[in-house]
């Protein structure tokens, strides 16, 4: 029986490697979302929501009937997904028409005005060029600094741009409703959550790009995004609804970002769906805390999902108990069970490593950083198949998903 499942398990493979050879599965997009027209499926109220202990299957269709078996459809399950982390967690996304951005430089800052409700939201973000070298390059979006929490010189040593996001610009770490810049244009979306709002302005400094084109002097086909901690949540976000981030490095990003809400709330003090910063989230969120958790009918290992099939690396620290860390490798090991199906899993890693501080990248994280920003940013043939969690090699993930 062994011999067996060995030889069908080796047909597979090859089936699959001639089948992605002649309809290769992309790296990126040239759309911010491929399916944004796909049919939103039914919303139902908390009360005729099915509890559902195990992580929801990322595969199978919103109506219940058969799941995703071949990569075409994912783009239409993606979108189901979006809908619903839209609707239950943190509000719509804004679509937006270039017509409304004007893209402009004043010497190393991209100017980015977007127009709305007759009105208008600036953001102004500082890029730091590669010196001495010819573009355009690959380009990095750090979140509040130009490679967020991760050592500069990983990208100043490889001639690739950082971009500053300063988020605040569009929506402040802890919003106040109605008195952010975002609300100016956008006076009807008080109830949204940050990471709604902040992704929002990630996409638009994309959109500027797009517009300069060759005047901005940025590769916009080999883009990254990266932060850490609740910037590290962000910078999840913005990948998982961009389609034009070739890599998203979600650094520490814990309770609300990769971790799924179900397993955290079976863990000890740690950032639980009813204990996150609901500034961040719509406020109708809460009513999933606790036992109703259970209800949603999403969860986070789903969120990382939507990044597939781009580039997805997510780093922990377990010595911070916060961050739910255990939560985050059931949820990445459940997730990286969408990759694997479309058998690019070498695509989507991650990295738990303890003995360092918060948001300070160890010597012993590295060398995967480095990996994946060879391979997705300047296009290396390097090993990115990267699963490390020593901390968790007792943790019984697969008792969580059954897909």
């Amino acid at each position: 029986m062994r011999i067996k499942s060995i030889f069908f398990s080796a047909v597979l493979m090859i089936s699959t490697s001639i089948s992605h050879a002649q309809n290769p599965i992309p790296l990126v997009y040239e759309n911010e979302n491929t399916g944004a027209g796909a049919p939103q499926p039914a919303m139902l109220p908390l009360s005729k929501l099915p509890a559902q202990s195990l992580l929801p299957n990322p595969f199978r269709w919103a109506k219940g009937k058969g799941e995703v078996k071949k990569f075409k459809d994912w783009e239409k399950r993606r979108n189901e997904i979006i809908d619903m982390l839209e609707y239950y967690e943190i509000g719509e996304k804004p679509t937006v028409s270039k017509d409304q951005i004007e893209a402009s430089m004043d010497a190393d800052t991209l100017i980015v005005k977007v127009n709305n409700n007759g009105k208008t939201l600036t953001i102004r973000a500082t890029i730091s060029y590669p010196k001495d070298a010819e573009g355009p390059f690959p380009a990095i979006i750090g979140i509040g600094f130009g490679s967020g929490s991760l050592p500069a010189d990983i990208f100043k040593s490889r001639n690739i741009a950082m971009i500053s996001y300063n988020f605040s610009q569009v929506m402040s770490h802890t919003q106040v409703r109605g008195n952010e810049p975002y609300n100016t244009i956008y006076p009807d979306l008080l109830h949204v959550g940050s990471y709604s709002a902040w992704p929002w302005g990630v996409s638009r400094i994309i959109d500027a790009l797009e517009i300069l084109g060759e005047k901005s002097r940025i590769d916009t086909k080999h883009l990254a995004i990266s932060g850490c901690s609740f910037a590290g949540k962000m910078a999840l976000f913005s990948g998982a609804l961009d389609e034009r981030i070739a890599l998203t490095i979600a650094q520490e990003p814990g309770g609300g970002g990769a971790a799924a809400w179900r397993v955290s709330e079976t863990l000890g003090n740690v950032e639980t769906l009813g204990r996150t910063n609901y500034s961040w989230f719509m406020d109708s969120m809460k009513k999933f805390e606790k036992e109703n958790v259970k209800r949603l009918p999403i969860d986070h290992h789903e969120l990382c999902a939507l990044v597939a099939p781009r580039a997805l690396l997510v780093l922990g620290n377990p010595d911070y108990e916060w961050l739910a860390d255990e939560s985050g490798y059931v949820s990445c090991q459940a997730a990286r069970e969408v990759w694997r199906r479309f058998g690019i899993e070498d695509r989507m890693g991650f990295s738990f490593q303890d003995k360092h501080g918060h948001c300070q990248l160890p010597d012993s994280q590295r060398p995967e950083v480095e990996a994946f920003v060879d391979r997705f940013l300047l296009g290396k043939d390097v090993d990115t198949n990267v699963t490390k969690a020593g901390n968790f090699e007792n943790v019984n993930y697969k008792k969580w998903y059954k897909y």
